[in-house]
């Protein structure tokens, strides 16, 4: 049986400071993408309790404001923490050598004030949105000018190396786009980068990082557990996300039960091979690891929803579920896998116990009710008012975590340990 000693807490624990920050691609990263999380999410709560109430008037912007969320949430807010994992676990995939701060660095300045920027913007500077889209490129480009040098020098061997990559290549062409939009291409520019940032970006990387990672978990938590994770799943994948991403950005929705029922197929089939069995010994399963395999129902959840929303289109001409498939996607499988991986991460390499916290709970449950909060706004009478409410729910589902992670990140580890 394998037990972890954590040594005890240093009588008086060191001050917290900024410059521990750089000390690990996590820390920087995870840091930025916990402010973004709050930062992104308090603008656009504000937006939507203005819309819906009017108690105050938000800035004109020079883009749809809708369209200004789905970029920070899709290619600053959760990047950050993407970024910021793959920093860290592409050497130890390859077994290279850890990467210094002078690599990461930049990547964080880039994302972190190409969000200032933005939110600027929609404060009211004009020029903010313009600098902040150069300046999350330039993240975006220094990140994966780093990674990309990783998996030449490694040759491409590690497959889940080599997509994720893929798929951060689709992630910064979202962004160009984007750019080029804000800069006078047509909207269709602006349209097809929402698109890639969900179906070509964030799908692809958070399934690559489950079929390798979560198996592994298992495999180390609960006796008897075998690892599933064969490689053609995950190419199924790609080809199917492709399809569908396909399909929207030729607005063919009434054909895209083509790509998302064998899709509800896939991934209900990879949740019941990845769920434990109950192993002889009647060991339970840890909750860091639950966590896992629950946020992971809700890819089945997703793609039922958007075959329902395809097949009723295609015989009624009909969105009746409106942005829910999409919503269940980004705040029930992104946002849920964000607060079991973050934590599982920060716990680990912060020297503490792998384990599920109280704070860590309420995020978690709180962000599956944020979840179907969202989703059933859309089908329910007074759509603004349930948008809003979610929105708000967000931020009071995740502040209380974000300030907890926040500070382990500007305090040193507390094993003694480096990183």
């Amino acid at each position: 049986m394998h037990i972890e000693v954590v040594p005890p807490s240093p009588a008086r624990p060191a001050a917290a400071s900024p410059r521990w920050l750089a000390h690990a691609p996590h820390r920087l990263m995870f840091f930025i993408g916990a402010a973004n999380v709050l930062l992104a999410m308090g603008w656009w709560a504000l937006w939507l309790v203005s819309a819906r109430w009017g108690l105050w008037s938000m800035p004109q912007l020079a883009v749809p404001p809708g369209w200004l969320h789905a970029f920070l949430m899709q290619y600053l807010v959760l990047p950050s923490f993407v970024f910021g994992f793959l920093l860290t676990v592409f050497p130890r995939w390859m077994g290279l050598p850890d990467l210094e701060r002078w690599h990461y660095l930049p990547v964080g300045a880039g994302l972190m004030g190409g969000q200032l920027a933005i939110l600027l913007a929609a404060a009211g500077w004009e020029a903010g949105l313009t600098v902040g889209l150069w300046m999350a490129l330039a993240g975006w480009s220094a990140g994966l000018a780093i990674l990309g040098r990783l998996v030449a020098d490694e040759q491409g061997r590690t497959w889940h190396a080599l997509s994720c990559f893929a798929a951060l290549v689709l992630g910064w062409l979202g962004v160009a786009m984007f750019l080029a939009f804000v800069l006078g291409a047509p909207a269709q520019w602006a349209f097809a980068s929402i698109k890639l940032g969900g179906f070509g970006l964030l799908l692809p990387v958070y399934a690559t990082v489950a079929h390798r990672m979560f198996p592994f978990f298992a495999g180390n938590a609960v006796p008897g557990y075998r690892p599933w994770r064969p490689l053609g799943w995950l190419a199924a994948l790609w080809a199917l996300a492709l399809a569908h991403l396909g399909l929207e950005l030729v607005h063919g929705y009434a054909w895209l039960w083509l790509a998302d029922a064998p899709l509800l197929v896939l991934t209900g089939w990879a949740v019941v091979r990845w769920w434990p069995r109950r192993n002889p010994t009647g060991t339970k399963m840890p909750g860091l690891l639950a966590v896992l395999f629950v946020g992971t129902l809700w890819l089945p959840v997703t793609f039922a929803l958007y075959l329902v929303q395809s097949l009723t289109y295609l015989l009624g001409g009909e969105f009746i579920l409106g942005r829910a498939p999409m919503h269940a996607l980004f705040v029930g499988f992104f946002g849920s896998l964000l607060v079991a991986m973050v934590t599982r991460v920060t716990q680990g390499h912060s020297g503490r116990p792998l384990r599920m916290y109280g704070i860590a709970w309420f995020a978690f449950v709180a962000v599956q009710v944020v979840a179907t909060v969202r989703i059933l706004a859309d089908v329910l009478p007074d759509p603004g008012l349930w948008q809003a409410l979610a929105a708000v729910g967000w931020l009071l589902a995740l502040s209380p975590w974000v300030a907890r992670i926040g500070h382990i990140y500007l305090t040193p580890r507390r094993d003694g340990r480096p990183g």
